[in-house]
């Protein structure tokens, strides 16, 4: 058989249709099953595992790389364990009286500004690292976001004025934003489909692991005289950095990222590494296939969108990167887009960080002393660690809805119990200790109820929804609005305390409630689902196209002739049937290459 060979090419693209090198050319040849796991999408899911404990943790190179891309949650955890106490810490208020309301009338609003300002930074990096991780590489914008947060570190500990205190968390934040964005990309994009969800919930149980770390240690400094108190809390804090500096250049890069810029065999070598199997394997060839199926289908549709776009060098491409982020607000990728900004919403307004920050001031409402409201923060703290980890365990068993519409309605009982409790018995707590107590039960209840659902879920579902093309921008756009609802609340939740107090909780009650409403409507369900099936999800008025598109493309990677309209071969129905079709001229093609 002489056919001209396609050879691959290096444009930092995928290549199109036409012009998609051959198996041979890349130097693979195809396993005869390799085309039935290609054809179905759940059985190749299924075939790499259950969701079991141990099909977790069956390979520690996927196990390694989830941890390191989490390390932006874990910082993020730090900051808010610092800040819980550092707030309320004599030392702290002596070296920065702005932040003192014995000493500043205006020190609510700075307070609030001294927390934001990192919630800022954040929404910042969150900005530009869709850009990074798909100009640089998932792992390379990983390795950016840990400069930026070193830096900001390094400024908050050397803090001798407010000024400069602010500046430092605003220079950590962007490094933090930048982390948290990449992460879910990151790990979406590595991990198994059968226990993706299991990985993904890491980025939620590793932010309230940092605080719980964090806020001990804090706890244990705090009674250091001077300033060390709270200058070795945010020493500190840079550890995890220089741990994910030393491991980083080791983990693989994200093979979707690779297809995504025409890096094909590497591509195959990062799935042979992360699923601990030979290339040989139909397994790992069916999924190198259909990721690159996936990058071709995507390249194309920007193509095909933007045509007058299309040239050579980083103005066109910077043109087509423009394009592309406007396009993720056009109703055929709008409803995705919205899925990622409604759950980031409704995760921060229903209170989870302003009783992180701000714990030990609405423990203060409940009338417990300063010790009692250290303890109960750290309590607290505790409750959301234990819940969130155990997410890490069943989200791949109950789905992504079930936790969220038992959070919603769990979250606005509690909510409304406690501002029940301070509003009747507020005025004498000595006599109503009964009441404050159930206050207290209730805000644990919470924290505990949170950490099942909206802690994990709202930063693994995004990465889900979005095809690889659009993953790295939708994830962006879905942390950038966690940041900005988190400066938000940070920055309206001291004075909301200072001035109507109980009506603080009725606030986030309101919005659990509705949470649990729009969960319930429009939250989709992703539970054991490929990120190549997501397009039935959504229900696009354009299914079959794609379907079709997608299975034209693979039949074209695998070296299969296209299908015809004039009648030289007969058309595949991809929906339904054609399939054995399909199979037999593929074996019968491997037979081909064999010779």
């Amino acid at each position: 058989m002489s056919t001209e060979v396609k050879k691959p090419t290096l444009n930092g693209h995928p290549p199109l249709r036409d012009s998609i090198p051959t198996l041979e050319s890349l130097g693979v040849t195809l396993h005869p099953d390799t085309y039935r796991y290609c054809e179905d999408s759940q059985l190749l899911a299924n075939s790499l595992g259950g969701n079991k404990l141990k099909d977790v943790f069956a390979n520690w190179i996927v196990v390694s790389a989830a941890f390191c891309a989490c390390m932006g949650g874990l910082l993020f955890g730090f900051d808010q364990g610092i800040l819980s106490i550092v707030l309320t810490m004599k030392q702290f208020l002596t070296q920065f009286p702005e932040v003192d309301t014995a000493q500043d009338s205006g020190a609510a609003f700075n307070k609030g500004i001294m927390t934001a300002l990192l919630e800022l930074g954040a929404f910042l990096g969150a900005l530009q690292a869709g850009f990074l991780a798909d100009r640089f590489s998932r792992k390379k914008a990983i390795a950016i976001g840990s400069v930026w947060f070193i830096i900001g570190s390094v400024i908050q500990a050397s803090s001798f004025s407010f000024a400069q205190l602010v500046v430092g968390r605003f220079i950590g934040g962007v490094g933090i934003g930048v982390l948290s964005s990449v992460a879910p990309m990151y790990i979406s994009e590595i991990a198994p489909p059968n226990v993706r969800g299991a990985f993904l919930a890491l980025e939620g149980a590793t932010i309230v692991i940092g605080i719980v770390i964090m806020f001990y240690i804090t706890y244990g400094t705090r009674h250091i005289p001077g300033d060390w108190s709270f200058r070795l809390p945010f020493t500190v804090q840079m550890a995890p950095c220089i741990l994910l500096g030393i491991g980083l250049w080791k983990l693989p890069y994200s093979p979707r990222w690779l297809a995504q810029v025409g890096r094909d065999q590497d591509c195959l070598e990062a799935l042979v590494r992360l699923r601990n199997l030979p290339s040989a394997d139909p397994r790992v060839q069916a999924e190198w296939i259909t990721i690159r199926a996936e990058a071709i289908r995507n390249r194309e549709v920007i193509v095909t969108n933007h045509p007058t776009l299309v040239g050579s060098g980083f103005k066109s491409e910077a043109k087509l990167e423009v394009a592309a982020w406007i396009d993720m607000f056009k109703p055929g990728i709008l409803p995705r887009t919205l899925i990622g900004v409604f759950l980031m919403f409704f995760q921060q307004f229903q209170g989870i960080n302003a009783l992180i920050y701000y714990s030990p001031t609405l423990f203060e409402q409940l009338g417990l002393d300063y010790e009692m409201q250290i303890t109960m923060s750290g309590v607290l703290n505790v409750c959301q660690m234990v819940a969130t980890s155990a997410a890490f365990f069943f989200l791949d068993r109950v789905g992504r809805k079930p936790p969220l519409l038992l959070g919603s309605a769990v979250n606005t009982a509690s909510h409304v119990i406690v501002a029940i409790m301070i509003a009747k018995f507020s005025g004498d707590w000595d006599a109503h200790q009964g009441p404050a107590w159930v206050g207290v039960s209730f805000i644990l209840v919470f924290m505990f109820s949170f950490g099942l659902g909206w802690s994990p879920v709202p930063w693994a579902l995004p990465a889900e929804v979005h095809a690889s093309s659009r993953r790295a921008k939708g994830v962006a756009i879905t942390t950038c609005c966690n940041w900005l609802f988190n400066f938000i609340i940070g920055l309206i939740t001291p004075p909301m305390i200072q001035n109507i107090r109980y009506g603080t909780f009725l606030f986030f009650a309101a919005f659990s409630l509705l949470s649990f409403i729009w969960t319930w409507f429009f939250c989709p369900e992703t539970k054991g689902k490929t990120l190549e099936e997501m397009d039935a999800v959504f229900h696009t008025h354009a299914a079959h196209e794609e379907l079709q598109a997608k299975a034209e493309i693979l039949r074209a990677v695998v070296g299969l002739p296209a299908p015809s309209v004039n009648g030289s071969h007969e058309e595949i129905d991809y929906k339904a049937g054609g399939e054995d079709k399909a199979r037999t001229q593929y074996i019968e093609n491997v037979k081909n290459l064999d010779v």
